[in-house]
């Protein structure tokens, strides 16, 4: 097992934060976002690619998104992507630019996209406190191996519970701040 480290668990810690913001990013309030379209892939090529490998994304007005695509062969495969998505967007096509309104969201569709980011939320708080079972094993092992005393064990578990209580907070203030934004309160 490996030995205890505060640094590397922080990290794990934070990387699931991250991860939160960049899920909470794709989801689409009433406002038009780059970053909606990063979870669409293309079959370009005889092979499935990322959206921004293919094309650039830009939101010229913030009701509406433009995607300019590069390789003008690619453009029906690209819309036919993006129709695809399940992000409720119809392509409009000017050659080798697709314009995509962004729609009013319906409540219905407000309180889905709410419940989605929960479930972005739950998955986070998941892998943080997965990180801290890891880091409690890592303690206990280097205290049965007499790298450390039992009181430095203890402390440095209240160590791992206060980082996982700060990273648990700050992805229940990313899910608040995305919840708020989403149903529009």
């Amino acid at each position: 097992m490996a030995k205890y480290d505060k640094a590397d668990l922080e990290r794990r810690m934070k990387g699931a934060v991250d991860s939160l913001k960049s899920d909470l990013a794709g989801l689409r309030t009433s406002r038009a976002s780059t970053n909606l379209l990063d979870p669409v892939m293309v079959e370009v090529y005889g092979a499935q690619m990322p959206l921004n490998q293919v094309a650039s994304v830009s939101a010229p007005e913030p009701r509406m998104l433009s995607v300019q695509v590069w390789d003008k062969s690619n453009v029906g495969p690209v819309e036919k992507a993006i129709r695809s998505a399940g992000l409720g967007l119809n392509p409009i096509n000017d050659g080798q630019t697709l314009r995509l309104p962004i729609p009013d969201l319906t409540e219905e569709r407000r309180k889905e996209l709410a419940k989605l980011a929960g479930q972005y939320a739950e998955k986070a708080r998941v892998a943080i406190r997965n990180v801290r079972r890891d880091g409690m094993e890592a303690l206990k092992v280097d205290e049965n191996k007499k790298e450390i005393s039992e009181d430095d064990r203890k402390r440095a578990e209240g160590d791992v519970q206060k980082l996982t209580d700060e990273q648990i907070k700050a992805a229940d203030e990313e899910f608040s701040r995305k919840e708020k934004d989403i149903l529009g309160k």
